[in-house]
This record gives C-alpha cells, sequence and structure tokens, in this order.
C-alpha cells in the first residue's frame, strides 16, 4: 500500500483563512512572512506551519535568498498562494523558477494594472472605461485638457482606493499632481479612467481548470469612490441567486466572459462591475487574481457555506474544491464600523457587538493606543467590521445604523486638541467620577 505524499505549498503573506486550511487538508505549508505582518500582530502563522521571515514578501529577491538561506531552493512546491494583491506577479516568477503552479507573470501583470486588463476586457467586446496612462503623476504638465468629462485617477496598480480621486478638470488634475509630488510619493505611474456612473457590483468567485464552480455578486452601498470622497462607511450587501435571480442571469455570464478576456482558470477572484440602472448595461471595472478583502470571505461562508480561502488554497495545489452550496435566504451583508477620529483608547469588544440584533460576526481591527484618522483615505479605514443577517433589505440597513450608531457611542478615543488644557477638560467629561485635579496641602 502506497501512501500518499504530502501536497507542498509557499505562501506569500498571512491569511488566516488559508493557513487554517492548510492545517486541515494536511497541506505541507512554507509561510513567507513580511515585516509588517509581524510586528502587526492580527495574524499569526499557526504552529504546523513553517515560516520563512523574509524583508518584503513581495520581492522576488528577498523570498528567493531565504529560500536559499533556508536550504529550500530544490523543494519541491506544488504551487503558490496569496493573498495579497502587492505579491502577484512576484509569485508568477517564482512559480516559473520554482517549477511549481501559479498565474504565468504576464497575465498576473494583467491583473495588476488597471490599464492592461481594461483593455484587455474591451478587445473581449466587454464595455469598460476607457483609460490615459501618466507615467509620472508628479509632472502632468503634458496634459492641457482632460481626455474625459469626468475622470477617476488612481495608481495604475493600486488596491483599496488607496490615492483614487475623482478630478473634473486639469486644474483638480495639477492640484493632486502637487500633492503626490510634495508627499514624494512612491506610486507615481497612474491610471487617468473615465468616470463610469452606476451602482457598483462585485462578484467573487471560485474557477478550477476553467471552469466557473461558484461566482457570488453583491452591491456596495454607494460606489466606493463616492464612499471615501464623501466620508462614509463602506458596506456591502450579497445578492440572492433566487430573490436576484435577473441580477445573476446578467451578471454571472458577464463574469464569465471577463474571466477568460484575462485568461484567469484556477484559484479565486474579486471583480468589480458597474451596473446602469437606467439602461440596464453593466460595465467592467477591475479584477483581482485572489479573494476578496473586508469580510467578503466571511459573507461568502455566512450566506452559500463557500471557504473561499479554502478553495484558493486547493486551486493552488491542484485539487479541485469539492463545493456544497447551502443559500441563507436572509438578506446578508457586511459593514465598516468607524468611531470617531483621534488616539483609540477603547472600544466594544467582538462578544459585546455580536449580541447586537442582526450581528453574525465582528472583527476589531484597530489597537488601541492606535491614531484613527478624521479623513477617509481609502477603504481600509476602519476600527472594526461587522457582519449581518437580516430579513429584507430595509431591516439590513436599519440593523446596520443601528450598530453603528451605538459603536460610535461606545468608542473612547482622545480628540486632536491643541492644549493640554483641552486634555484636561475631555478626561474629565469623560471620567467625571475620577478627580485629578490639582490638590493643595491642607
Amino acid at each position: 500500500m502506497t501512501t500518499r505524499e504530502r501536497s507542498s505549498l509557499l505562501m506569500l503573506g498571512t491569511d488566516r483563512y488559508a493557513m487554517r486550511a492548510c492545517l486541515e487538508h494536511d497541506i505541507d505549508a512554507v509561510v513567507v512572512w513580511g515585516p509588517g505582518g509581524r510586528d502587526n500582530g492580527f495574524v499569526d502563522v499557526p504552529d504546523g506551519l513553517r515560516v520563512l521571515p523574509v524583508d518584503d514578501h513581495s520581492s522576488a529577491e528577498a523570498i528567493m535568498m531565504a529560500l536559499h538561506r533556508a536550504g529550500l531552493v530544490g523543494h519541491r512546491f506544488d504551487g503558490i498562494q496569496t493573498t495579497d494583491e502587492y505579491s502577484l506577479v512576484t509569485a508568477g516568477l517564482l512559480a516559473a523558477h520554482l517549477g511549481c503552479d501559479f498565474l504565468d507573470p504576464g497575465t498576473a501583470a494583467h491583473f495588476r494594472d488597471k490599464s492592461l486588463q481594461k483593455k484587455r476586457v474591451r478587445a473581449a467586446g466587454l464595455k469598460a472605461a476607457r483609460v490615459t496612462v501618466i507615467d509620472d503623476v508628479h509632472d502632468v504638465s503634458g496634459l492641457t485638457e482632460l481626455p474625459y468629462a469626468k475622470a477617476v485617477l488612481k495608481p495604475i496598480a493600486g488596491a483599496g482606493t488607496t490615492r483614487t480621486s475623482v478630478v473634473e478638470s486639469v486644474d483638480e488634475l495639477r492640484a493632486r499632481s502637487e500633492a503626490y509630488r510634495k508627499a514624494r510619493t512612491k506610486q507615481r505611474t497612474f491610471a487617468l479612467e473615465e468616470f463610469v456612473t452606476g451602482d457598483e457590483w462585485t462578484a467573487d468567485g471560485v474557477l478550477f481548470d476553467g471552469e466557473l464552480l461558484f461566482c457570488s455578486l453583491a452591491t456596495y452601498g454607494e460606489p466606493c469612490v463616492t464612499q471615501v470622497s464623501a466620508g462614509r462607511p463602506l458596506s456591502l450587501r450579497r445578492f440572492d441567486p433566487d430573490r436576484d435571480k435577473a441580477t445573476f442571469d446578467q451578471g454571472v455570464p458577464f463574469v464569465r466572459a471577463a474571466l477568460e478576456a484575462l485568461g484567469l482558470r484556477n484559484g479565486v477572484f474579486h471583480m468589480e462591475l458597474f451596473h446602469d440602472a437606467g439602461t440596464g448595461e453593466l460595465a467592467f471595472s477591475e479584477c483581482a487574481a485572489r479573494r476578496g478583502g473586508v469580510l467578503v470571505h466571511e459573507e461568502l461562508q455566512a450566506k452559500f457555506q463557500v471557504n473561499l480561502a479554502e478553495s484558493a488554497v486547493l486551486c493552488a495545489v491542484g485539487r479541485r474544491p469539492e463545493l456544497r452550496v447551502k443559500t441563507d435566504p436572509r438578506v446578508i451583508g457586511g459593514g465598516f464600523l468607524m468611531g470617531r477620529p483621534g488616539t483609540l483608547v477603547k472600544c466594544p469588544s467582538p462578544a459585546e457587538v455580536n449580541v447586537r440584533p442582526g450581528v453574525l460576526f465582528t472583527r476589531v481591527e484597530r489597537a488601541f493606543g492606535t491614531h484613527v484618522d478624521s479623513e477617509l483615505a481609502n477603504t481600509n479605514q476602519r476600527i472594526a467590521q461587522c457582519l449581518v443577517a437580516a430579513d429584507s433589505e430595509a431591516e439590513f440597513a436599519s440593523l446596520l445604523d443601528e450598530v453603528r450608531a451605538w459603536f460610535d457611542e461606545q468608542v473612547v478615543v482622545i480628540p486632536d486638541v491643541v492644549t493640554t488644557r483641552e486634555l484636561r477638560e475631555w478626561r474629565r467629561d469623560t471620567w467625571p467620577e475620577a478627580d485629578y485635579g490639582d490638590m493643595s496641602w491642607a
């Protein structure tokens, strides 16, 4: 009797659910761990997995040197897996060198570069915004007018709407350029995209050997750029395949065609689309060859009992995920819990939030003592996130509003003030029962 050799996986970055899947499926995983994740301390590598410390888990050079130091260059890896957007091309280059499975570097580049992926999708006959590439955002003197009446300016290969803004004139573009130049941003190549109106949808799913095994659709409360520019917290609600059958009938074929155009055949994906409510037309926005952030993983587990991270790991080692989809008929989605600007002192624990009406799950992400900015700069800014279930869309929105209002009331922050007197006044107002005033000797 022969025993099956254990699958071996090189994982770039720490993904709590992907690492758990490796342990549950007896996969020998080597986790490449950069200093950002180690110092953050939010996701630790569990016992049973090997750790490969590096200076940068998105650097092929750093990873290759670490593999040599650990004596792993000759090790047989079956595949590479990453949930980190910035590691995709690195993973493709490493896979080619190590002789294991992953996206080829050219396909990976199309999943990173916003201009390349839109060009390829448009060539396949799907609607997508036109893009003008700005080679150096620190110098836009060559543009005398906007190529579009309204445009979105974003890094060519960014993530999480960081440094993404709407511009409506050359003067606004030049102001952004000057601000980035003064800040000495490392991101210099930007995309100037034609502004597309409509509701913003997302698609998340699993592919294996070119077959779309699963696809879920969802909608943001408002488009991400709108929410960030207005300083409003993000929320995402899952469509139901029965209640929203027309949405799936229209959306899934579009998603499948976009994935074919981009060349993805194995793994998980997160795609964003625009839906014009007036015409019913869909337009491609962008797509990532990794699972979505925020609470996408938890939403799919709650709504469909689909473990997206497990699927990613199994696809990475060449195993077909066996999905047993079971749909929860309730309206399910997630939302940000923001709090107030200042230095975070205290906030409700996940257990305290989870007993609120409709809340299924909560993740508190900010450590006490960290600073909460007053201006929302991207979709990664929040204190916590929660998953909510309700019987209707209206109830979902109401329950999410209620838990947000309650959470904000419970959060304690040291405000950004100018004088020590103001800090003393804040302390007296926050803890009136404690007297810290100066006392004279009797």
